[in-house]
Formats: structure tokens, C-alpha cells, sequence
């Protein structure tokens, strides 16, 4: 059974920096490909960075620049390192995966495993 926990979120200022942090368990994350997405209060799912099976990534325009999704082979995890953090950057912060690398379109995809999230609030 797959199962994602993130953790690493927490509260910071403005232009301050995190790094969040996906363990995966059931599962070696080389077989999968992963995205982080977001959810602030009011306002739909977005994703927001996808490392596809193979090492190709993608970002949302809002992070781009900002925001680099890598992965760890020997601990299993999953990161999101964000810089230059902002306020409307405020969200329950959610890792998920897919076992495979045939997405077209990874930040709008369906995947199959989430977790349970973690907190980013950015304070101004």
C-alpha cells in the first residue's frame, strides 16, 4: 500500500524560504511520477510543480522561478523547495503520485496517491 506524508511546512514572512518534503512508503518513488499541489481557503486544487518518471519537471507560471521540485532515490522522498516566498503563495500544500511517466499534462492530473498535506502560510 502507498502511502505519501508530507511534512516541512510552517509559517514564515515574506521573500523567507521553505523546503517541504514528501516521504513515500509501499513504493520506490524512481517507478513514480509526482507533482505538488495547493489549496488555499475559497479557491480550487492548482498544481503548482511535476517531476515525471524520468527526471522531466513542470511548474505553474505563479512559482516558476521560485519553486524547485526534486526527489531523493535513497530516502524515497519528494521535495519542493520554495524561495522567495509570498503571501497568495498561503495554502495546504499536498504531494501526490502515479506509478509511470505518460502525463501530458501533470499539474491537471488525476493521480492515485496523496497525502495528507501540510500548511504554508506567508505573512507580509
Amino acid at each position: 500500500q502507498v502511502q505519501l506524508v508530507e511534512s516541512g511546512g510552517g509559517s514564515v514572512q515574506h521573500g523567507g524560504s521553505l523546503r517541504l518534503s514528501c516521504a513515500a512508503s509501499g513504493v520506490f518513488f524512481r517507478l513514480l511520477s509526482a507533482a505538488w499541489f495547493r489549496q488555499a481557503p475559497g479557491k480550487e486544487r492548482e498544481g503548482v510543480a511535476a517531476l515525471r518518471r524520468g527526471g522531466s519537471t513542470s511548474y505553474a507560471s505563479s512559482v516558476q522561478g521560485r519553486f524547485t521540485i526534486s526527489s531523493d532515490s535513497a530516502k524515497n522522498t519528494l521535495y519542493l523547495e520554495m524561495n522567495n516566498l509570498k503571501p497568495e503563495d498561503t495554502a495546504m500544500y499536498y504531494c501526490a503520485a502515479v506509478y509511470g511517466s505518460r502525463l501530458n499534462d501533470p499539474l491537471n492530473y488525476d493521480y492515485d496517491y496523496w497525502g495528507q498535506g501540510t500548511q504554508v502560510t506567508v505573512s507580509s
